[in-house]
């Protein structure tokens, strides 16, 4: 599998962030790629950098957004968009590095 960073969608999720004003978000710690070659089934996903990581590497908290080209990118413009709303859903509302699985995200 590859992963490239995305320029193009790091920049829609930043005004994804901004105008759905999802002010617990850190765009800018929030790091976007498009993979190649997955198995997955999934469009996107995303991941976190646990406590435990962030204290030894002595950073804060960061996420991946992963989005698998072959799925993601032939899609139309507003489901891109809710897919990637919807992984930024994940991200709670303290930034802690940790994830809410779907059951916990809310409505915002």
């Amino acid at each position: 599998m590859i992963w490239e960073l995305a320029p193009d969608l790091q920049k829609k999720v930043a005004k994804l962030v901004s105008a759905l004003n999802y002010s617990h978000i850190d765009p800018q710690r929030v790091v976007v790629f498009r993979s190649f070659g997955s198995k997955s089934r999934a469009r996107a996903r995303i991941w976190s950098l646990p406590r435990i990581w962030q204290i030894a590497l002595k950073v804060e908290s960061h996420y991946c957004l992963e989005v698998i080209s072959e799925r993601f990118d032939r899609l139309h413009l507003q489901q891109k968009e809710e897919i990637l709303i919807h992984e930024l859903r994940h991200i709670p509302k303290n930034f802690s590095g940790s994830l809410l699985p779907h059951g916990r995200m809310r409505k915002r």
